[in-house]
């Protein structure tokens, strides 16, 4: 296939390394930047590098285009991967209509945005799909999806499985879908836990992953609770131990980014980090999630894909 990359962040790096690499797609890159065009080949270099590590390697090219037109020729599969402005977004899909066949799907990397509030000006709105990965997408499998036409639908599960990612469809659409609503109610409540002294950033964190994300890297939250439950199951959690879970909920924080408290997370953050950057942070975290990913291919998850 041929497939279009429109913005070229680290989020186009990434699919651009995981359409090539994996799906062996020629892909053709655009992003109105010039610095960020010029350094899109390294990081796709560096995400192909990880792939191969990983067992997947194509000699697929990846081109990079100075025009948009030029990037759009062709295309079976755009990839918008722009910044969360809802403008922006719209007048990329405008842009990207005029040039390109109506079979050709559109698919936002959007975080928060709706398929309704993205969708609402395009002529052919039934070819335009939600597809939203977590960074890094080449390494983090999931892709949450949204269309309400059934084909396109399909054709993105089939397009992202064949990548070996994970397609989750959504029954019905909701900003921030359903990965960053969840990293947001926890986030929410380890703000407040901040707010109100009961602990610190770092300690935070350390329960979090020594703890809970643990367990959540093999099972999900009601699985666990399922667990949980010993031989009577989520049937039996649900009737004994429901009660506790809705007295701790009663007392779940709702806090207030001020000033104060911004403050208080950034000390927390940069002393956690220490002299780190953000690329040798990304470096770490991309060698984990690789290990990660190479032990789950040994021993699966107890969630079926």
């Amino acid at each position: 296939m041929n497939v279009t990359i429109v913005g070229c962040g680290s989020v186009g790096a990434g699919w651009a390394a995981l359409f090539a690499g994996v799906g062996g797609h020629r892909v053709r890159a655009w992003d109105p930047s010039p610095d960020v065009r010029g350094a899109f080949t390294d990081k796709v270099t560096r995400a192909r590098e990880q792939l191969s590590e990983l067992g997947h390697s194509t000699d697929a090219e990846v081109i990079v285009c100075e025009r948009i037109e030029e990037a759009l020729w062709g295309a079976d599969w755009v990839q918008e991967n722009a910044p969360e402005k809802l403008e922006l977004k719209t007048q990329i899909y405008q842009h990207v209509e005029s040039a390109v066949t109506h079979d050709c799907i559109i698919a936002s990397s959007t975080s928060s945005f709706t398929w309704s509030q993205l969708g609402a000006g395009l002529k052919h709105g039934e070819r335009f799909v939600i597809a939203h990965a977590f960074n890094p997408p080449h390494l983090v499998p999931v892709v949450e999806l949204f269309c309400p036409n059934r084909g396109a639908l399909d054709r993105a599960v089939k397009f992202f499985t064949e990548l070996g990612r994970v397609p989750v469809c959504m029954k019905k659409e909701a900003a921030g879908h359903i990965g960053n609503r969840l990293a947001a109610a926890l986030w929410r409540e380890a703000v407040h836990l901040v707010a109100e002294g009961i602990a610190d950033v770092e300690d935070i964190d350390k329960v979090l992953i020594h703890g809970p994300a643990l367990r959540w890297s093999v099972m999900g939250a009601h699985l666990g609770y399922h667990i949980g439950g010993g031989e009577g199951g989520i049937d039996h959690y649900l009737r004994h131990t429901g009660p506790s879970q809705e007295r701790r909920w009663a007392t779940l924080g709702n806090p207030q980014l001020t000033a104060e408290v911004c403050e208080k997370i950034a000390a927390g953050v940069h002393n956690e980090v220490g002299d780190r950057d953000i690329a040798e942070l990304e470096r770490q975290r991309d060698r984990q999630l690789m290990e990660i990913v190479m032990l789950r291919d040994v021993y699966p998850t107890l969630v079926r894909k």
